[in-house]
């Protein structure tokens, strides 16, 4: 879709065309959980009762298990991962998990106990690009016959392995593996490139998206084309240019012939699919550099995007850019969440995006047409030298955003005149104003920050009340612009500056600092929105501040959704005396039911599932050698 109104006429007509009739979500299939989202659509459901508010207060840990990374990063401490964010898959009483150090582990639901680990060894290659040892999941796939589990690694890797033995599929690529690195459009660094998330399996086509550096000194960087390969052979079926090429729609958006250089646009985020229509739904992120785009002027489609393919021929269905020309490092940075749902009367078959600026778009997943109108609207010009802001940017009319968006005076922390006035000389030093206002020499102030908004973890969905859950962050930052040095690098400018501190170690802003917002998707309205975590709770106290309530802040999980209760993991951050808890929220609500004591705190979003008649909650915790999967059921 390009920008502008597509006329009531040709809009009704492919709707009445095209839209096949709408068939009922129901989630996470038969008490398993076959997908990293539940289901292909990343609704994060399931239908399943047996843990309910008269009962929550009753869960205890089942079982844990001790991540299979324990006795790598033991023998080898430099390797050093950060959070352990996978979650599970559940298929036929089996989890599939992939380590952080990509090593990958089947367990059996109901005890814990690992049935096999298989280790590739791609940390011998050693710290993955961005985030370094990162890891979202596996994908699970079966004809019925056959099953595999496929596995893309932070030394970008696709390996395909029997789901019964995990021993690699030998007839899959070479071995059982394809090399990610080669038969993109130009050589690629595989120090500059790795995979985060799970591949999507749509068909008989396994789908691969990739991770690349943020941190680019040059205006040449690796393609961040989505490609898909043949699940039983490991065949090159098709590839998508996410910055097309010469005759390709949307190459016009590159001025200078900024498209035969310019690289990252890529999907590091999670893939949704609809697998009844067969499309694939792809979360694109923003072009090389994130912060300057003066030697990529124009609107740089498909950066920063949600494209729809058609994942049997990886051709284009329909698009939609949600910043044009990005200047923020607005990837969208979730899986779209697919909804069937009801507006004015009318069944859609929908898909909604979050993203880190704090919107919910919401799209026709069949036609790409808003459910809602997505208004073209003025934002500031840039003031650095070679930079082209674009002089709109869209704007959805609904829903309502859930985040802060730019900030302004009134904005600022005031819980006494001493942290007011020391804040508002923080803002006196920076440049600011509303969303979508420019990087600048002096710096400017972004909010929300790069961090979101919503991040990867995203939303859940529940088709029973037709809320979308979405947790997020005010997390505002500051990004100057600092002059590249030339000998090297040849931007013009790169990314100086980027922190943000507030007065005496506080945040810069007023609270909340975290929420949670459910949007009822049937009306595009908030349905209700409340505060998740204490945040700097106990700080302010011991300050002498009289006691605020909660805040809002610390770590927190992405939702679960089931038929009774809405789930979330929290942690209480550095200033809070809250512990890690999974709290149980009332979904008509938001009032926490139940927060289940944890003995560490959760990293990785929750999943559940039946197994020998029992409903569990698993999710990922810790981080480096101590990491693993924690189980909860009732006694």
């Amino acid at each position: 879709m390009q920008r502008g109104t597509v006329s009531v006429l040709v809009f009704l007509l492919m709707t009445m065309l095209s839209a096949p009739t709408v068939v009922a979500q129901t989630g996470a299939p038969n008490g398993e959980w076959p997908s990293y989202g539940g289901d292909d659509g990343s609704t994060k459901y399931a239908a399943l009762d047996q843990i309910d508010a008269g009962n929550v207060d009753r869960l205890q840990v089942a079982w844990q298990w001790e991540s299979a990374d324990t006795a790598v990063i033991t023998a080898n401490r430099e390797l050093g991962p950060a959070g352990f964010k996978a979650t599970p898959l559940m298929v036929d009483g089996v989890l599939y998990i992939r380590t952080s150090l990509s090593i990958v582990a089947a367990i059996d639901a109901a005890t814990g106990d690992e049935l096999w680990v298989q280790d590739v060894g791609s940390y011998a290659s050693g710290r993955p690009t961005n985030l370094g040892f990162n890891s979202r999941g596996v994908a699970y796939w079966s004809d019925g016959d056959d099953a595999r589990i496929f596995l893309a690694t932070g030394d970008a890797h696709l390996w395909a392995f029997d789901a019964a033995t995990g021993r690699p599929i030998g007839r899959f690529g070479a071995d059982g593996k394809i090399d990610l690195t080669l038969g993109l459009r130009r050589p690629v660094d595989r120090n500059a490139y790795q995979v985060i998330s799970p591949p999507m399996v749509v068909g008989d086509i396994v789908i691969v998206d990739s991770s690349i550096s943020d941190g680019p000194r040059y205006m040449t960087a690796p393609p961040g084309d989505i490609r898909g390969f043949d699940v039983r052979t490991g065949e090159l079926r098709w590839t998508f240019h996410t910055v097309p090429q010469a005759g390709e729609v949307g190459n016009d958006a590159w001025e200078n012939d900024a498209w035969t250089y310019t690289g990252n646009t890529n999907a590091w985020s999670i893939m949704s699919a609809d697998q009844e229509l067969g499309y694939v739904y792809l979360p694109l992120g923003t072009p090389t550099n994130d912060w300057y785009g003066g030697h990529r002027l124009g609107d740089n489609l498909f950066a920063e995007s949600l494209v729809c393919l058609d994942a049997a021929t990886g051709e284009r269905v329909w698009h939609f850019q949600m910043v044009h020309h990005g200047l923020w490092d607005y990837d969208l940075p979730a899986a779209p969440t697919l909804v069937d749902i009801t507006v004015d009367g009318r069944d859609i078959k929908a898909v909604a995006q979050v993203s880190k600026q704090g919107f919910t778009y919401v799209f026709d997943r069949v036609t790409g047409e808003p459910v809602w109108p997505i208004e073209e609207r003025p934002v500031a010009p840039s003031s650095v030298p070679g930079e082209r802001a674009s002089p709109t940017q869209p704007f959805p009319t609904k829903p309502p955003a859930f985040e802060r968006q730019g900030i302004s005076v009134d904005d600022l922390i005031d819980f006494t005149p001493e942290l007011r006035a020391e804040a508002e000389e923080i803002l006196a030093q920076h440049e600011y104003g509303g969303l979508f206002h420019p990087p600048s020499e002096k710096g400017t102030i972004q909010m929300p920050g790069w961090g979101g908004g919503a991040n990867w973890y995203g939303a859940g969905f529940d088709p029973d009340t037709g809320y979308l859950y979405v947790p997020s962050r005010t997390n505002p930052i500051s990004v100057r612009l600092d002059k590249a040095d030339p000998e090297r690098s040849d931007f013009n400018y790169r990314r100086g500056r980027s922190g943000l501190r507030g007065p005496q170690g506080l945040p810069l802003v007023k609270p909340p600092y975290s929420r949670l917002t459910a949007i009822d998707l049937s009306t595009g309205e908030h349905a209700w929105q409340v505060t998740l975590g204490d945040g700097p709770r106990q700080r302010l106290i011991e300050m002498g501040v009289s006691d605020p309530g909660p805040l809002g802040g610390g770590a927190y999980t992405g939702p679960l959704v089931t038929k009774t209760l809405l789930f979330l993991g929290l942690g209480g951050g550095r200033q809070s005396a809250q512990g890690p808890v999974l709290n149980a929220f009332d979904k008509a609500t938001g009032a926490i039911v139940h927060a289940v004591d944890l003995p560490a705190t959760l990293s990785g979003t929750p999943m559940t599932y039946m197994a020998g008649g029992t409903q569990y909650i698993v999710a990922a915790f810790g981080r480096g050698a101590e990491a693993g999967l924690i189980a909860l059921a009732l006694p």
